[in-house]
């Protein structure tokens, strides 16, 4: 006889009412109440935090959560799935496409086409599995006001898909301040479910946290915002094995006297976060280099790839008509 599989009515002291205000805020699953912060839960539901706790720790037994042999991790791994970024060269620099359950950033100067990458990421992740895509949709977090539906466009044609589904099935919101972008991702558990979410986009995460938080002064309270904000996207991805694609803008260190001045911003809390860490810069003759900075199971490695009509190719690719990119597409 198969196991039951257990569900939050299943928790001791989580009533009807309880059970209703942690599945409407996205929490629809003992592991993601496994792994939420004590005072979070009290928050939603209501309750004293010591009886949060309480839950929180009797949900922990229930899934027995705790040490596990590396095989088991294994198998759970091969569950991961990959994005094509419609470059070969790309792919490959990234393992094979970008990855789920886990967090790929990519940072680099305005126009190194980071947001060029998050378009083609939305639109490829509608193909079929076949193909390069999971097959499902897209939660997009738009901090800067980058999005471009004339770009998704271009991209989900040359992919042979219906642009208006593939409009359709992109969910973008505009985030206008760090604590917005904040609301914004718990709003997002709700509908990873409900809308049959695959990847999720925040372009850009540092920029509003940049902006509100200025000086040293707030710059601890900035990263600790940040690095909650990061744990959240991570536990989004490991719950409902989806990808996340975050871009990252740059500054200029002034101690650089040779070579590349250039650093990301968010410091060691997003270098630590972020699974597969991605250098992207101009290159010659429009051509875009992008260079595997960190990953836990890559080299370092460079790719070339450019931004064509089409979207994002191999430098080899020739466009069925005019290879010419439009200024509108350079901004990042």
């Amino acid at each position: 006889m198969p196991k039951k599989e257990l569900s939050i009515e299943d928790i001791a002291g989580v009533g009807e009412k309880t059970a209703e205000k942690l599945r409407a805020v996205g929490y629809t699953d003992l592991m993601s109440i496994a792994v939420m912060p004590a005072s979070d839960l009290a928050a939603i539901a209501e309750i004293g935090e010591g009886q949060a706790q309480k839950i929180i720790s009797q949900v922990r037994e229930m899934l027995d959560i705790g040490f596990e042999t590396a095989d088991r991790v294994a198998e759970r791994k091969k569950a991961a799935a990959r994005i094509t970024t419609g470059s070969k060269n790309l792919d490959t620099i990234l393992g094979g496409g970008v990855e789920t359950q886990a967090i790929t950033e990519s940072y680099g100067a305005f126009g190194s086409s980071k947001s060029q990458l998050a378009f083609q990421l939305a639109v490829n992740c509608q193909l079929p599995v076949n193909k390069g895509g999971l097959g499902k949709n897209v939660l997009f977090i738009d901090t800067e006001n980058t999005f471009s539906p004339t770009r998704v466009i271009s991209m989900a044609k040359a992919n042979g898909l219906d642009p208006d589904k593939v409009l359709k099935n992109i969910f973008v919101a505009r985030a206008y301040n760090s604590e917005h972008q904040i609301l914004l991702l718990e709003k997002a558990q709700e509908m990873v479910e409900e809308k049959n979410i695959g990847l999720i986009i925040i372009d850009s995460l540092t920029s509003h946290f940049r902006s509100d938080f200025v000086g040293r002064g707030e710059l601890a309270e900035r990263q600790q915002k940040l690095n909650k904000h990061l744990h959240n996207l991570q536990r989004l991805a490991d719950a409902h094995n989806l990808a996340i694609y975050i871009t990252n803008q740059v500054m200029a260190d002034p101690s650089v006297l040779f070579g590349d001045p250039l650093r990301p911003i968010g410091g060691h809390v997003l270098a630590h976060q972020s699974t597969y860490r991605m250098y992207v810069r101009r290159g010659r003759e429009g051509m875009r280099v992008a260079k595997m900075v960190d990953a836990p199971n890559l080299v370092e490695a460079e790719a070339v790839f450019k931004i064509t009509e089409d979207g994002i190719r191999d430098p080899d690719y020739e466009p069925a008509g005019s290879t010419k990119v439009e200024k509108t597409e350079e901004k990042e």
